[in-house]
């Protein structure tokens, strides 16, 4: 009866200091830190000031809710000591919340104390409120922990997670940096505030601006990159970690974040009204104690666990003896280049030229990165029926050189390198559309498209069209009309690749059960859907003469290499045999590469 009780105060401490943590986004959002002057704990020397002002008013009801809110975690914690036998984890969250709600007191006082509130636009003031807010988020993640733990949460299990674990702190440390870049944007909305949308993207790309000014446009960026990460990470881990409620985690983390998203538009557009930032602000919150109870929910003791594959294969440790040629081949280099000549040429197209030594090898090594982090998943999920395909019977984690926790572990790293090498070598948004690729294949195409219906090909295969667009943003910062065009001409060129592919293995398909194309729907539909798209692709590569963005000599290559692709799939269509369908899956590598060249060459001249 006395946990029972617990547990509800637990909960209700949860909800007043959240609470708490909004009114004080209040203090700083209607300017009304120096209330009280540079006093504290006094309000402008009073316990109880006398005729307050209204900036007065809200500084002291900020005070004296945070008081009672420091008294409230004290009482969790000499409760929990009582209501707990000794090494039972809510013992342990209760003591987390106290030491961080002291930290919380003191970095406060030193806002106060060294006159870092209203119009004070210092570098230490933005330094403070990320502060601020990362020990906000501690403190609520204590919290959120210990009521977990005192409603029957089992402790956390962190060894042997596998590539579980890291990824979830990954996750953690992606969304508490979001966080503080969050804080920093709010700080210059307060002191620098804008009368449109434009104005503050101008403004922000001014270098003669102040620095708070200018770290404004960064953080939408930041929250897509990071989103996309945490929402992939979270389905991740309630994929390896299956329970009810680790799968209603990952949803309501997936719904709560777009929800986030789309206020973070809406503030932007509104210009960020102090109601407006609020609701922000606790949205964020809810995403990160969603976050921190995923993870405790996937990391606990009784967690169970499966490995990646189709009915959950059992875990394998790996034969050992793998070398370096094992982990390139878990990148699928053959797979990779043709991407990534697109992602370098689209450089080439975006600059009109040579685009810079540094722009492009950050768009070689960084996108060689990400795609080899995507593949490298890509083998681990599939491994179950890569074993039965003569095609990829000798991949690395299928002959087990290569363990399912070092492929993952080593996509990982892959992928964090890759992001930071196009987010310090070109810009934020390059590596988030490169992110955005690696979402796609593993979340879209690879965990729920590909053994589920016969056009997983057609929307999966978005993900090897965004490579164009992060060497196009590298080199341009953003994706003009032309950007997209160049994303639309690998999306409908796609299908014709991958189904000439298709049609001549698919017997291996038919036997683990894969639906693509030829063994749903037999290889005359096949054959039509490839002469379609074939149309389609030569219609879309004319696109950009209409728009004035390409000349005649891309007139002439794009005529020609236009005319081979509709013959051979005319040819595919005829006689649907095994060398007509080779012919044409050798040449659409051939036609997009030249196609590409052609482009790069035509606006360099």
């Amino acid at each position: 009866m006395r946990q029972a009780w617990f547990n509800r105060y637990a909960w209700g401490v949860l909800l007043a200091n959240l609470l708490v943590a909004l009114f004080g986004a209040f203090v700083r959002a209607t300017g009304s830190g120096a209330g009280c002057g540079a006093h504290w704990p006094t309000c402008n020397g009073e316990v109880i000031p006398r005729a307050p002002q209204v900036e007065t008013l809200i500084e002291f009801t900020h005070r004296a809710t945070s008081g009672l809110a420091f008294l409230s975690v004290l009482a969790l914690f000499l409760w929990a000591l009582r209501a707990f036998p000794k090494g039972h984890p809510a013992r342990f969250g209760a003591g987390l919340a106290l030491l961080f709600m002291v930290t919380e007191s003191l970095v406060g006082a030193s806002l106060v104390l060294f006159g870092w509130t209203a119009q004070n636009a210092s570098a230490a003031r933005a330094v403070v409120q990320m502060v601020h807010l990362a020990n906000t988020y501690f403190l609520l993640a204590a919290l959120v922990l210990t009521a977990w733990w005192a409603s029957g949460g089992t402790p956390l299990r962190l060894r042997g997670q596998g590539a579980v674990g890291p990824a979830l702190l990954l996750g953690l440390l992606a969304l508490l940096f979001l966080g503080m870049s969050g804080a920093v944007t709010a700080l210059g909305d307060l002191l620098f505030p804008v009368r449109s949308t434009l104005e503050a993207l101008e403004r922000s790309l001014s270098p003669g601006e102040h620095f708070l000014v200018r770290l404004r446009v960064l953080h939408p960026l930041i929250a897509v990159s990071v989103g996309l990460y945490v929402v992939f990470t979270g389905y991740l881990a309630a994929h390896l970690r299956p329970s009810p409620r680790t799968r209603l985690l990952a949803h309501a983390l997936a719904y709560l974040y777009g929800v986030q998203l789309l206020l973070g538009l809406v503030n932007v557009w509104l210009k960020a009204p102090v109601w407006m930032q609020l609701l922000h602000l606790l949205l964020a919150y809810a995403v990160w104690l969603a976050f921190v109870l995923l993870a405790a929910s996937a990391l606990g003791r009784d967690a169970q666990r499966v490995e990646l594959g189709e009915g959950g294969l059992e875990a394998h440790r790996g034969t050992g003896g793998a070398t370096w040629r094992d982990y390139l081949a878990l990148t699928k280099p053959k797979v990779v280049s043709l991407l990534l000549f697109t992602a370098l040429l689209a450089t080439l197209i975006a600059a009109r030229g040579w685009p810079g030594l540094p722009v492009f090898l950050a768009v070689a090594l960084g996108g060689y990165l990400m795609a080899g982090a995507a593949n490298a998943i890509n083998m681990v999920v599939d491994r179950d029926i890569d074993a039965r395909m003569r095609r990829t019977a000798r991949r690395p984690t299928v002959t087990q050189r290569v363990s399912s926790r070092d492929a993952l572990l080593f996509a990982l790293a892959l992928a964090l390198l890759g992001f930071l090498v196009l987010f310090w070598g070109a810009n934020l948004l390059a590596a988030t559309l490169a992110l955005m690729g690696l979402i796609w294949y593993v979340l879209v195409y690879t965990l729920y498209l590909k053994r589920r219906t016969w056009h997983n090909i057609v929307i999966g295969g978005a993900a090897g069209a965004f490579p164009p667009l992060v060497g196009w943003a590298a080199v341009t910062g953003d994706l003009s009309l032309f950007a997209w065009y160049l994303f639309a001409l690998i999306f409908f060129w796609t299908p014709v690749h991958f189904w000439a592919l298709a049609l001549l293995i698919q017997d291996d398909y038919r036997a683990v059960g894969v639906p693509m194309l030829p063994v749903v729907l037999g290889e005359r539909v096949t054959v039509m859907q490839i002469a379609l798209y074939a149309v389609l692709t030569a219609l879309i590569s004319l696109m950009p003469l209409m728009l004035g963005e390409l000349g005649l000599l891309y007139l002439a290559f794009s005529f020609v290499l236009n005319l081979l692709l509709i013959l051979k799939s005319l040819a595919l269509y005829r006689q649907p045999e095994r060398s007509t369908a080779v012919s044409l899956y050798k040449y659409s590598m051939l036609y997009l590469a030249l196609l590409f060249a052609a482009m790069a060459v035509d606006r360099a001249l």
